[in-house]
């Protein structure tokens, strides 16, 4: 792949990929420890979702191989072990998001990143490097495409993620630019996923297939499968093809220079989930939560809801009338209804009989919701509560509780921990997990942390 005389992005991502010391500052390091202890304890408690099954049924009938999928009690071929424990990493949708990408980034890196470092027996600080290299590129990819990407209807996760993903697998397995470049290309082909895919098993499985390309890119381009080098920027690349827009056009682009800086894990942080449901409702929950606590008012006691919030979060929270559990993670006024009448939105409110409670459907006619524009900048999510009294509280977010602005502490992050694993696992194994991930930066081989997942 040659270099051209002007810029080109799958150039100059791969060779920041090959040429970028693995020298990161320690809070960076952190925050990737963080993230994979966050998404793998997701992750453990999400291969009980009905998604998981389908995909662990058929990777099944491929053989087997050197990789974990997690809770299977089998091993198989790194693509495969990648696809099962990125869908299970995703399907609860209590996975971080991250906002440079518009995408589920840590359920689409890590599994892709597990799986090559156990068949490469990589050790645990090459996998937080390459997390952090990975996350880097995921968000320039996504900077270059949308807001208009995500507005046509792609899902980020699936296109933006498979490009990421194979950034952080060339990046493990030690590519070189030209290489690293064809990885890049390589995954363009298999980016795909769309938004209408929401509230149905087909969506966590988005994840899983990202991570699944990344894997299979970087593979591939290792073993010496060239690509082309205008399949990001090019007249017939993402940026014109899913983004609608030309070479020479004015909107987002993808960064030539300076692609570490500044380094995104830092600077704009991944936004942990407080609530397993689509992170659009998230600021909504947290200001209605807010106004319950402070002026504490009742389900019996509300009118009206109104809500006004980007018409990008509005768009995925599609099911005004949820009739499953996976639907009622994607509604506003499902999500609304649970931390009015419950005071929390958990896991134990994705359940058929959860959705079908009665006192929860009482609330859904007293929502109302009014999209605001969002395509020259990201408003404040505005929250509005007519109390039958007359009065009228409201108040307005920028962040949710887990963003940067409002981060998760270490023990919110082991509480959530908790909360996944210890609903799947028995206490000592739990806490056996939980002490390999602890130990994840000081580890030789992943193998150490893979073997209590297993």
């Amino acid at each position: 792949m040659a270099r051209s005389k002007t810029p080109n992005p799958v150039v100059d991502f791969g060779q920041w990929l090959a040429e970028t010391p693995s020298e990161w500052p320690e809070a960076a390091i952190r925050a990737a420890h963080h993230a994979l202890i966050d998404v793998i304890g997701v992750a453990v408690l999400g291969v009980k979702d009905e998604a998981v099954a389908p995909v662990l049924e058929t990777v099944r009938h491929w053989g087997a191989g050197p990789c974990t999928a997690i809770g299977a009690g089998a091993r198989f071929a790194a693509p495969w072990a990648a696809m099962v424990n990125g869908t299970a990493a995703h399907a609860l949708d209590f996975d971080d998001n991250f906002d440079p990408g518009k995408a589920h980034a840590s359920a689409v890196l890590v599994p892709a990143i597990l799986a090559l470092a156990e068949q490469e027996r990589a050790s645990g600080a090459q996998a937080i490097d390459a997390f952090i290299a990975g996350l880097q590129i995921l968000g320039r990819v996504g900077e270059g495409l949308n807001p208009r990407h995500r507005q046509l209807g792609w899902h980020a996760t699936a296109t933006v993620g498979a490009v990421g993903a194979a950034a952080a697998c060339a990046r493990l397995l030690r590519l070189d630019t030209r290489q690293a470049a064809h990885a890049l290309s390589i995954a363009t082909s298999m980016a795909g996923g769309f938004i209408a895919q929401f509230g149905t098993m087909t969506k966590p499985l988005h994840a899983g297939l990202a991570a699944k390309a990344g894997v299979l890119a970087a593979s591939l381009a290792r073993a010496g499968l060239d690509a082309g080098a205008d399949t990001l920027d090019g007249p017939k690349g993402m940026r014109k093809l899913m983004a609608g827009l030309d070479p020479d056009q004015d909107g987002p682009r993808f960064r030539s220079g300076d692609i570490g800086e500044p380094l995104l894990i830092l600077s704009e942080g991944l936004r942990a989930k407080r609530f397993p449901n689509c992170g659009s409702a998230h600021r909504s929950m947290d200001g209605l939560l807010e106004l319950r606590g402070k002026h504490g008012f009742s389900a019996a006691d509300v009118d009206a809801i109104r809500v006004h919030a980007p018409r990008s979060h509005l768009a995925n929270l599609m099911y005004p009338d949820p009739q499953s559990p996976a639907q009622a993670k994607f509604s506003l006024p499902f999500a609304l209804a649970a931390v009015l009448v419950d005071g929390n939105c958990t896991l134990s409110h994705f359940t058929d009989d959860a959705v079908a409670r009665p006192d929860l459907h009482a609330i859904y006619p007293l929502v109302s919701a009014e999209p605001l524009d969002d395509t020259k900048g990201f408003p404040d999510t505005r929250v509005a509560v007519a109390l039958k009294d007359g009065r009228t509280v409201e108040t307005a977010l920028q962040w949710a509780v887990g963003s940067k602005a409002k981060p998760f502490t270490a023990a919110q992050y082991r509480e959530k921990f908790d909360l996944c694993v210890r609903q799947a696992l028995p206490e000592d194994k739990a806490e056996a997990l939980r002490d390999a991930l602890e130990r994840l930066p000081e580890l030789g081989d992943i193998s150490g942390l893979m073997r209590p997942l297993a």
